[in-house]
């Protein structure tokens, strides 16, 4: 009866695969918490493990609108709102973008795929983790516009538009907490594009918005346990060890987009 139950609310996804699924997202989250990005990515190099990507894409979509929007939220409503106002050329671009490269998710190759997400990923972290860094000393909109739109099209395809926004973020200076609203707004704006987007290719329907729905609660577990270990250990030392764990799980990606 149990198995009967959940074979209808979950008809692509096995009880193996979901449990293990969740366990992707209890950790997604947890890194969310300590660093305020890189859920999507950890969701789509996890599930892509024992799933296809397009059901991997659909079920990082309702957990990464919640927590961005717990995240974008959490220093109140007039912060994010002016986060949005200062930002807003990266977001426009970005949007349009994402919703133009969301189309393209149900046509291209399952390797080009892994292909498009893991090179970009493997190039933000190798420069994250070098001693070079790049300065902006304002924002220069033309700038802005060209990494916006590059995120939006990452994150139309795959779900993930972190990696260009925290180079940005990190290019501007961004104080840590300002750092991290901003992420919020940005991702959590992006994530409900991404949502109606994805409402509209195909990849978010009967049979997997079940699926993304019951990734909230791990997801959202992982990212209060990691809110609390934020402070309580140096928030540098935690960053670089996730930006190695941001250079596995790319390379994993481009090794499977090349070998198959």
């Amino acid at each position: 009866m149990l198995c009967s139950a959940m074979d209808a609310i979950f008809p692509l996804l096995s009880t193996q695969d979901l449990m293990l699924a969740g366990l992707v997202g209890l950790f997604a989250g947890f890194v969310k918490g300590v660093v305020g990005f890189a859920m999507p990515l950890i969701f789509i190099s996890g599930l892509t493990m024992f799933m296809s990507p397009e059901l991997a894409l659909a079920g990082l979509l309702l957990p990464t609108l919640a927590m961005n929007g717990i995240q974008a939220l959490r220093q109140g409503l007039a912060a994010a709102w002016s986060s949005t106002r200062r930002f807003g050329v990266f977001l426009v671009c970005g949007g349009v973008m994402l919703v133009v490269a969301a189309q393209f998710v149900r046509v291209l190759p399952e390797q080009a795929m892994l292909l498009i997400i893991g090179i970009p990923v493997m190039f933000f972290a190798l420069l994250m983790l070098s001693r070079y860094r790049f300065r902006l000393s304002g924002q220069n909109r033309v700038a802005e516009a060209a990494i916006g739109a590059f995120a939006g099209t990452l994150g139309g395809i795959s779900g993930i538009w972190g990696p260009p926004t925290v180079a940005y973020l990190t290019a501007l200076d961004t104080p840590k907490h300002d750092q991290m609203r901003v992420q919020g707004v940005i991702y959590g704006l992006g994530a409900l594009a991404l949502v109606g987007a994805h409402l509209g290719s195909g990849v978010l329907r009967a049979e997997t918005w079940t699926f993304s729905a019951a990734m909230i609660l791990p997801g959202a577990l992982g990212m209060w346990v990691g809110s609390m270990v934020m402070d309580k250990i140096e928030q540098v030392a935690f960053r670089r060890a996730t930006l190695f764990i941001l250079l596995i799980a790319g390379a994993n990606l481009v090794r499977r987009g090349i070998m198959g």
